[in-house]
């Protein structure tokens, strides 16, 4: 990573992956914004640092947040290194479950909120001949994914938009890429737990055992390692266009 701080933007701070990926920023010693729905969670984030910080209260999906955000950003800094996309979610269900509103809130957080936001970050970053964005996706957005058609769909656009996106800026020294983790030990990954339970009336603990008894190392990702693998990308000035899969080993 490197040594000089930068100006760096994390949609969905406030917990799991978002606050793993603040966190390993913060304490590399870079300027890190933070967005998410409730301001005291990244308040609590940023408790006691030095760094510069800034805590932008935003719902990804609402109008003008992708503006609104990036223009605090580079209005109290002068411009924006980094754009971290991390902020998703989900709900699991059949195909013939999928309901419009189902559909249309995972398009809306998973794919059209990313698209927004870097859209709005990019005349910035041309202007400074420098930029990097990294989007959070999930292995679901390379694979096919029972039961929740709208969120792999959702992470397979994200997935394009990432390799369309960096096809068109590297020539302004911007790079472009995504993570895809596995299974995530976080809230999403418990509610869909909570949900297939649900749905096969089997026990919590039961279908939670045999979803890590399949999963590579036999056990779920942390939050940590999916942003310490997102944060490298940072330091990859030649690499762009990527959709990286970690997975547990």
């Amino acid at each position: 990573m490197s040594n000089t701080p930068l100006r760096v933007l994390v949609t969905g701070a406030s917990r799991g992956i978002g606050e793993q990926i603040a966190v390993q920023l913060l304490d590399a010693g870079h300027s890190v914004a933070l967005t998410a729905r409730t301001a005291s969670d990244l308040e609590t984030i940023v408790a006691g640092r030095s760094n510069k910080t800034l805590i932008i209260p935003a719902d990804v999906t609402a109008p003008q947040s992708a503006e609104d955000a990036i223009s605090n950003v580079v209005s109290a800094w002068g411009g924006i290194d980094v754009l971290i996309l991390n902020a998703g979610d989900g709900s699991a269900a059949p195909i013939e479950n999928t309901t419009n509103k189902i559909w249309e809130d995972s398009i809306a957080i998973n794919l059209t909120a990313p698209f927004q936001y870097l859209r709005a970050c990019v005349p910035t970053m041309k202007a400074a001949g420098f930029g990097r964005v990294i989007v959070i996706a999930s292995t679901a957005g390379l694979e096919g994914e029972a039961n929740v058609s709208a969120y792999t769909a959702a992470k397979h656009g994200v997935i394009g938009l990432v390799r369309s996106a960096a096809a068109e800026l590297a020539k302004h020294g911007i790079t472009v890429n995504a993570v895809c983790p596995s299974y995530v030990d976080t809230p999403l990954t418990m509610r869909s737990l909570e949900a297939a339970a649900k749905r096969t009336g089997k026990n919590f603990e039961d279908v939670k055992a045999a979803l890590v008894a399949k999963l590579p190392g036999a056990r779920f990702l942390t939050p940590h390692e999916v942003a310490a693998a997102a944060i490298a990308y940072i330091a990859k000035p030649n690499v762009t266009g990527q959709a990286e899969i970690i997975k547990g080993e």
